[in-house]
C-alpha cells in the first residue's frame, strides 16, 4: 500500500514512517515544509496517489493554545478538514490522530469510543473540531485517540523525568491525574494492524492498557534510568498550576478494537519496559 504521512518529522510521525516501511508499505513522508495542510485547499495530486494518509501534523502545545486558540484551531481543525476533502477526492482513507483531551476527564471508568465529548481546554476543543471535520469530509477514515505519548524522537515526559532525576535529589510529581502512558512505536504498530485487518471506518483508542498516575509513571522512568525511584514524591495538581486544565482521568476503553479482532496495545508498564532503552538512549 502507498501511504503518505504528514508531520513525518515529529515524534509520532517518525515512528509511523519507520514501522509502516518495515511492514512493507511504500511510505511517503511529508514534513510541514513539504506539505502544509493549513495553507489552503489540497489537491489530490499533492497526495501523490496515496491509498492512505496518516495525519500526524498537529498543534500540541497545550498551554500555548489557551492564548492562541485560533492558531491551534487552524492546525488541528482547518488543516484536517483540508486534508479530509483531498482524501475524499482522491479516494484515499485518512487516519486522523486525536486525543484524550476531547473528554472532560471527570469519569470514573474508561471512556468508551462513543462516550460524549466535553473538552475543557482550547487544545481539546480544537482537536474535537478536527474529529468533526474528518467525519464530515472523509467518508473513509480512522480517528485514533492517543494519550500520554512518549517516544525517542521528541521531547516528552519520560525523557524529562530521566534528565531531572540525574540532576536533582528529589522530584515532585502529581498523583491525581490518571491515564495510560503510550509509546509512539506502539501507536504506529496499531496503525499497521488496522491496515492489515482492513478495519472499518470509525473511532479507535490507541493507548496502552491499564492505568497509572504521572507519579506512577515517573517512578517507573526513574528506575529505568538507573536512579532510586524513592526520590520521586507525590503531589497534587494544585501545586502545579498550568494555563490549560489537565484531564484528571484519561483512561480510554478499547472495545472498538477488540470488536474487530485487533489486539489493543498491552499494559503500559510492560510496554514501558520494552521501550525504556530506546526512549532513554
Amino acid at each position: 500500500m502507498q501511504i503518505l504521512v504528514t508531520g513525518a518529522s515529529g515524534m509520532l510521525g517518525t515512528d509511523v514512517v519507520t514501522v509502516l516501511r518495515d511492514a512493507g508499505h511504500d511510505v511517503l513522508p511529508r514534513s510541514r515544509a513539504e506539505l502544509d495542510i493549513t495553507a489552503g485547499p489540497i489537491t489530490p495530486e499533492a497526495l501523490a496517489g496515496a491509498d492512505l494518509v496518516v495525519n500526524c501534523a498537529a498543534w500540541t502545545a497545550v498551554d500555548a493554545a489557551e492564548t492562541a486558540e485560533a492558531d491551534a484551531f487552524t492546525a488541528n481543525a482547518v488543516g484536517p478538514a483540508n486534508l479530509a476533502r483531498a482524501c475524499a477526492a482522491a479516494g484515499a482513507r485518512l487516519v486522523q490522530i486525536s486525543t484524550d483531551y476531547v473528554f472532560a476527564g471527570d469519569a470514573a471508568e474508561p471512556y468508551a469510543e462513543d462516550a460524549p465529548i466535553a473538552p475543557r481546554s482550547a487544545y481539546g476543543r480544537t482537536k474535537a473540531a478536527g474529529e468533526w471535520a474528518v467525519r464530515a469530509e472523509a467518508p473513509e477514515h480512522w480517528i485514533l485517540r492517543i494519550a500520554w505519548l512518549y517516544g525517542a524522537h521528541g521531547p516528552n515526559f519520560a525523557a524529562t523525568m530521566a534528565r531531572l532525576a540525574a540532576e536533582k535529589d528529589s522530584l515532585s510529581v502529581v498523583d491525581d491525574q490518571v491515564g495510560q502512558p503510550t509509546w509512539t512505536v506502539d501507536v504506529a504498530r496499531l496503525i499497521a494492524a488496522l491496515i492489515a485487518a482492513d478495519a472499518p471506518t470509525g473511532t479507535y483508542h490507541a493507548t496502552s492498557a491499564g492505568q497509572a498516575s504521572w507519579f506512577d509513571f515517573a517512578r517507573a522512568v526513574v528506575a529505568s534510568a538507573g536512579h532510586d525511584p524513592a526520590k520521586v514524591t507525590p503531589t497534587d495538581s494544585a501545586s502545579f498550576a498550568r494555563p490549560a486544565p489537565r484531564p484528571a482521568w484519561s483512561v480510554l476503553d478499547h472495545t472498538a478494537l477488540t470488536a474487530i479482532g485487533v489486539e489493543p496495545i498491552g499494559d503500559w508498564r510492560e510496554r514501558w519496559e520494552q521501550a525504556a532503552a530506546v526512549v532513554l538512549s
